[in-house]
C-alpha cells in the first residue's frame, strides 16, 4: 500500500500506552485541544490509529471521522467509540467524497509513509481539507519541512502558522513541528 510502511501493529498494546499515560495524569489531548482552537465542526483524523484525538474530539460535540490503515489499530478504534465512524484506507488514495473543516496528522503519519510516497499522502489528505491541514510530525527522520510544505503547496495548500509543539510554543528549528495549512 503506498501510504503506509509494512510494520505491524498491536492496536490494543498501543492504547495501553495512551491509557497508562492519561492514568498517570499526563495530559494525552494535546493535538485534540491543539484542533479544537479553531471550533471546527468537522474534523477527519488522518492516520488516526486507536482514536485517541478523534475521541477526544467527538467527546467535545466535533463530527469525527477516523482513517487509518491498520486493522488492528481501527479494530481498538471501534470498540473504543463505536459511534465514530471508521474507515480502513491507505490515506493517499482515501476519497470520502467530502470535505472536513480540519484534517489532522498527529502521530507523524508522513514518518509512517513509505520514502517518495509522502506527495501522494499530502495530496490525498488536501482532497479533504475545506479549511486546514494540521500535521505535526519530527525532524530530521528523511522527510522534513521544505519536502512537506512543497508537497502541500503542490497540494493547492498555504503554510499560515508553524509551531514547535501541539502547545503553541514558537518554531525555532527544532526537531518536531506542527504545521497549520490552509486550503
Amino acid at each position: 500500500m503506498l501510504g503506509v510502511t509494512t510494520t505491524q501493529w498491536n492496536g490494543d498494546e498501543y492504547q495501553r500506552r495512551f491509557d497508562e499515560l492519561a492514568a498517570a495524569g499526563a495530559d494525552v489531548h494535546g493535538e485534540a485541544a491543539f484542533v479544537r482552537a479553531y471550533r471546527p465542526a468537522s474534523v477527519l483524523d488522518a492516520g488516526c490509529g486507536t482514536g485517541r484525538v478523534a475521541v477526544e474530539l467527538a467527546r467535545h460535540g466535533v463530527d469525527v471521522v477516523g482513517t487509518d490503515v491498520d486493522p488492528s489499530m481501527l479494530a481498538t478504534a471501534r470498540r473504543t467509540a463505536p459511534g465514530i465512524t471508521w474507515v480502513e484506507s491507505d490515506l493517499a488514495a482515501l476519497d470520502l467524497g467530502r470535505r472536513f473543516d480540519v484534517v489532522v496528522m498527529a502521530g507523524n503519519v508522513p514518518l509512517f509513509t513509505p520514502p517518495g510516497t509522502q506527495a501522494a499522502l499530502v495530496a490525498g489528505v488536501a482532497r479533504h481539507v475545506g479549511g486546514l491541514l494540521v500535521a505535526g510530525f519530527g525532524l530530521g527522520r528523511g522527510y522534513g519541512l521544505a519536502d512537506y510544505d512543497e508537497h502541500a503547496r503542490a497540494a493547492g495548500l498555504t503554510l499560515v502558522e508553524r509551531f514547535a509543539t501541539w502547545d503553541r510554543e514558537p518554531f525555532a528549528d527544532g526537531d518536531y513541528a506542527v504545521s497549520v495549512h490552509r486550503a
